[in-house]
């Protein structure tokens, strides 16, 4: 979901948006041909490892709702005459408009009239400029909206119509974004509850930060990795310790952490790092320490070849780190850091690219095996999946 492009017509603009109908759009929900949509994919993934040469045990497949799966979304706003519109934009910014959004969740859904209306209701303070929406909604109930404009707002009567709208729709929070300004209304983050096994997990989500996308596919994840750090048993606490890259706000570090004896946590994101330091006491877990450093940078560290400010507060001589988890971006580890992982006894990887997955895999099955593979639809009717395996030392 991307915002208009920059020469797109301003607001008010008399050319009309296509009808969704007559769109090529993927916006739609399948549930009659979800099962072999997802089996196809599935064939892709595995396919995708066999050409990498990788010997794969059988994935344990994961999926989705067939609809209203999606949390978060964004939607362009267009405006033509008297009319508003959301829209998302297909080929070179052609714009396609749509009522409803079947694979957001139903409070999103519900949300979607309504918060438009109240726009139209403020025009003058609303609408004017108003370019896109952003919906985060949670699976415990509560929903932020972000309005983003083009233009600059008149803050005092911008703030009085917009609490209005924000306490008529029962959103925790109304945030308004316009050329580096952020006018928060009620709270900029939710809380998410997330089941992980049998505990259940709670989360501050933050406006503009990343999180999943499909709740439900979430918890899958976070179980399957829970269940993979303790060896299938939800007591089991190793006496070893996890080392950790790319976590982002805490989502698998609250997770794992009790898992084991102790946890090094390393995000390069200041205000990613900040939100996880929150979710981790919000969930009492005391035995994680977080570094705020890349993953190269850390490479650098465990080498000893030159010491960082951002972890003088942890002594790394003191860790007994015999399993590390990595949730990188799409574009993977790359060589550096699998060279370096290549030293631990257990890797645990969560990817959202299968195909860096297996440039990764065919670099660190060199030193380890594949003892366990998930395949999750995070991405429902989209071609994208997300990887999960569990590679152990040979």
């Amino acid at each position: 979901m991307t915002s208009p492009p920059a020469q797109q017509p301003r607001k008010y603009s008399s050319i009309e948006p296509t009808d969704i109908a007559e769109s090529s759009l993927n916006v739609a929900v399948r549930p009659e041909s979800y099962t072999a949509e997802l089996a196809s994919k599935v064939a892709a993934a595995e396919a995708g490892y066999a050409a990498a040469g990788l010997s794969m045990p059988p994935a344990h497949v994961f999926p989705s709702a067939p609809s209203h799966f999606r949390l978060h979304a964004e939607f362009g706003v267009w405006h033509s005459g008297p009319v508003s519109e959301y829209v998302m934009y297909e080929g070179r910014g052609k714009p396609v408009a749509l009522s409803a959004f079947p694979m957001g969740s139903a409070l999103m859904n519900d949300l979607m009239p309504r918060l438009l209306a109240g726009v139209h209701e403020a025009d003058a303070t609303l609408r004017r400029g108003l370019f896109a929406v952003r919906f985060h909604t949670t699976l415990s109930g509560e929903a932020l909206a972000t309005l983003v404009y083009r233009c600059q707002l008149d803050e005092p009567a911008w703030s009085a119509d917009a609490e209005a709208l924000r306490q008529r729709l029962g959103l925790v929070g109304l945030v308004g974004r316009c050329r580096g300004r952020k006018l928060v209304l009620g709270r900029d983050f939710v809380l998410e509850r997330l089941r992980c096994g049998e505990r259940e997990l709670a989360y501050e989500q933050q406006e503009g930060l990343f999180c999943q996308s499909n709740g439900g596919v979430c918890e899958q994840m976070l179980s399957w990795a829970a269940a993979a750090a303790a060896g299938d048993s939800p007591a089991a606490r190793r006496d070893d310790d996890l080392l950790e890259l790319y976590c982002g706000s805490g989502a698998f570090t609250v997770a794992l952490a009790p898992h084991f004896r102790a946890v090094l946590a390393t995000e390069v994101s200041k205000a990613a790092t900040e939100v996880c330091g929150r979710n981790l006491a919000r969930n009492a877990v005391g035995n994680v320490q977080l570094g705020r450093v890349s993953a190269e940078e850390l490479v650098e560290a465990l080498a000893g070849v030159r010491p960082f400010e951002r972890l003088k507060h942890v002594d790394l001589g003191a860790l007994q780190l015999q399993t590390v988890f990595v949730d990188p971006p799409r574009a993977g580890l790359g060589a550096e850091v699998c060279a370096m992982l290549r030293s631990y006894p257990r890797i645990l990887y969560i990817s959202c690219n299968p195909a860096t997955l297996a440039t990764d895999l065919a670099m660190l099955t060199a030193t380890h095996r594949v003892e366990r593979s998930a395949l999750f639809d995070q991405f429902a009717y989209t071609p994208h999946l997300v990887a999960g395996v569990l590679l152990w030392q040979k």
